[in-house]
């Protein structure tokens, strides 16, 4: 409930008013509010320490693109090389918004039901996307877990929050400097499909990387 009060915050600074959603209209909501300002302000409410206020403020700005010719460009080559390691994989999905690029972890294939263990599977594809993060120090990552809504709240917040840890503790080991990432678990709040069909579900379990400029 905390949460949602505080994406109605950031939201009315794009809409009009806050009203109760389901969680499937909070998703879409959340998708509809992209931008400089509310990105920036997600990113606050939700961080704990001045480290994960940054993240979020670079996040909010990068939707917006909110940067110079340099750094877009910079954030081209990012995402021509992340399309090109991924291009065959089954198991990620990159997009891009602005000057943010997003990584999508299928949850179906990266772990077991109501497991944080990453499947060993996965390992190829963490080790392409960590080769890429490397090469482009002045970006910043927030790994963000999100379930189905399958279970409780609460019990799928913290699964949320445990796996997007593992492929954080995973990065990391790749190589990429645990001081550009964080993570954010959003358990079930943040649907991209219906939880009452198992392809949506399926959808919904996930991990997503969003990789960001710095902010100077």
């Amino acid at each position: 409930m905390k949460r949602f009060v505080l994406l109605c915050l950031a939201g009315m600074f794009v809409f009009s008013g806050c009203v109760p959603q389901t969680k499937t209209q909070a998703g879409g909501a959340y998708g509809a509010a992209g931008g400089a300002a509310a990105g920036a302000i997600l990113g606050q409410v939700i961080g704990h320490d001045t480290k994960s206020t940054l993240i979020g403020a670079a996040i909010g700005a990068a939707v917006g693109g909110a940067a110079g010719a340099g750094v877009g460009h910079m954030m081209d080559q990012q995402e021509q090389e992340m399309r090109q390691t991924l291009a065959a994989s089954d198991a990620a999905a990159v997009q891009r918004e602005g000057n943010l690029l997003s990584v999508t972890l299928k949850g179906d294939v990266s772990f077991d039901t109501n497991s944080s263990v990453v499947r060993p599977g996965l390992y190829g594809e963490l080790d392409r996307i960590a080769s890429v993060l490397v090469q482009y120090p002045q970006t910043v990552i927030r790994v963000e877990g999100h379930t189905d809504s399958v279970g409780s709240e609460a019990y799928n917040m913290d699964l949320s929050q445990r796996r997007a840890e593992a492929v954080r503790n995973l990065l990391v080991q790749r190589g990429v400097a645990g001081s550009r990432l964080e993570v954010v678990a959003f358990g079930e709040s943040l649907p991209v499909a219906t939880n009452e069909t198992e392809a949506g579900r399926q959808r919904n379990r996930r991990v997503e990387l969003k990789i960001a400029p710095r902010p100077n």
